[in-house]
């Protein structure tokens, strides 16, 4: 990043990066530096550049050449441009390689390994000529290029190189901020994302550490979970767990939303939660909520994630990898006994099992995965060794009280006489039903209510709708258990 004087001005951990990769230029022919995408490599690059000069070739260098070929010429166009630079320049710097080995690397591409050859070509070239190569490149490198090069890899930025990033746009303005709160909100920006949140902030009359936090939470963590596809639930709609609450208050959402207590006492929230209780207690729902409160720091694993494909471990890897980079983050497995029930599943729960033991590295240990299960006993055992799951909370079926604050709810708003019925009978009526249950009582209720009141029939007493309504959801109920089969219900129910 350049200041007003149009000097390259680097971060401290950028700087630590281009002091021991210009060090190296003297020792070896061929380095490599390694970066994510907008973290700062092509600025460390051009710092190099601007040092030691040379030739420096990017993209816009590569497609120029490869203009004046036929469009699939990839390689003789990539030898072409490099070879061209080697002829008149002592060391030769070529970013965005990865760009060139995603071309030639894609599934359809005629020409497999050409690159290869193109580049252990050139590596002999100017090893021969004495000179040097610089390859700059995201983790996707060529394995002639992993192979020789020197190679150097640019690390997460910590509080002071936000700070330094950000002082480069805000000036003065920057000092209001806290960047050691955003950096535990969010450890893993890129100096690209820093950048575009500093040109908003200029926009407005303020900048303060809160508004900024609220533009990364909006535009740059990304949950899988459409939020206004989701049921807007809270604790308060959760009747009979309130046991479960308070150790998800306490284990899991205090160290992710209270910034001081989590600094102060180093607090992380539990590595592995097991939900686990019968059908309807609340299980899903309790995840809704937790989706609604943590909003981008929650990701869902289900059904959908895993099936029609044999290949699963890309689009898990690309969940897993989102949580970190927003931890502390929630990844939650709904109805993980069903997913792992399957054979062709079964290398889902072993590499889950890797994930979960990665967890208690650095990068990953404010990840906390949670996991919803109807029968424990069908999950793998492994998966519950001590260790994995450190905190096991069960989800019960609801006592009368409960039953008739879910009644009560269910009820409230509606005309009379359906919305005055003697709750308390129907809930001592209804014990053994869920709170799933219970929601189906009170609408097939209300369907029979309307149908006789439509046909003219003098009707009920209101309170014997209800009661017809429990007997034929038990009725359902034992219909399902003799002859059950695993059905996903949908999260976004």
């Amino acid at each position: 990043m350049k200041n007003q004087n149009q000097e390259i001005v680097l971060s401290p951990a950028q700087q630590r990066t281009f002091d021991s990769l210009r060090g190296g230029t003297e020792i070896g022919d061929v380095l490599l530096l390694k970066a994510r995408a907008g973290c700062g490599r092509s600025t460390i690059l051009n710092k190099l550049h601007e040092t030691v000069g040379g030739a420096l070739l990017g993209a816009r260098d590569f497609m120029h050449t490869l203009s004046a070929r036929q469009p699939d010429a990839v390689e003789e166009a990539f030898l072409q441009m490099t070879e061209q630079a080697l002829a008149h320049h002592r060391i030769v710097i070529v970013d965005d390689l990865h760009l060139v080995t995603q071309v030639v690397s894609s599934c359809d591409y005629p020409r497999t390994l050409l690159l290869d050859a193109a580049l252990t070509a050139l590596m002999g070239e100017a090893a021969a000529l004495r000179k040097k190569l610089v390859f700059g490149s995201d983790d996707e490198v060529p394995w002639p290029v992993a192979r020789r090069a020197f190679t150097w890899k640019l690390g997460e930025f910590e509080p002071e190189d936000y700070a330094c990033i950000c002082r480069n746009l805000l000036g003065e303005a920057c000092e209001a901020l806290d960047f050691a709160r955003i950096h535990r909100y969010v450890p893993t920006l890129t100096a690209e994302q820093l950048r575009h949140t500093c040109i908003w902030l200029m926009r407005g009359n303020t900048v303060d550490t809160g508004g900024m936090i609220e533009y990364l939470r909006s535009h740059f963590l990304v949950s899988n979970v459409e939020l206004e596809e989701v049921q807007r639930v809270t604790w308060s709609d959760l009747k009979g767990v309130d046991g479960v609450i308070r150790e998800l208050e306490a284990k899991v959402a205090l160290p992710f939303e209270n910034d001081a207590l989590r600094q102060e006492l180093d607090l992380k929230p539990k590595r592995g939660v097991l939900l686990a209780g019968p059908p309807g207690t609340g299980k899903t729902t309790i995840g809704r909520a937790l989706a609604h409160r943590l909003k981008s720091k929650f990701f869902l694993i289900d059904g959908t994630v895993v099936s029609g494909t044999r290949d699963f471990h890309h689009k898990v890897d690309q969940v897993f990898e989102a949580a970190r980079r927003n931890a502390p983050s929630i990844v939650f497995i709904d109805d993980a006994d069903v997913i792992f029930e399957g054979e062709e599943n079964r290398g889902l729960y072993r590499y889950l099992l890797t994930v979960l033991d990665g967890l208690e590295s650095a990068s990953s240990e404010r990840v906390c995965v949670m996991m919803t299960a109807m029968h424990p006993g069908s999950l793998p055992r492994a998966l519950l060794r001590s260790g994995r799951v450190e905190l096991w909370l069960e989800t019960a079926l609801p006592d009368a009280g409960a039953r008739a604050a879910i009644l009560r709810e269910r009820l409230a708003g509606l005309p009379a006489p359906l919305g005055e019925p003697d709750v308390g009978r129907i809930a001592s009526a209804s014990h053994g039903l869920s709170g799933a249950d219970l929601k189906n009582v009170v609408d097939d209720a209300k369907l029979q209510f309307a149908h006789d009141r439509l046909l003219g029939n003098a009707g009920l007493p209101v309170e014997d709708y209800f009661l017809q309504a429990v007997e034929s959801v038990r009725a359902n109920r034992r219909k399902y258990a003799h002859g059950r089969t695993a059905v996903k219900v949908g999260f976004t129910a």
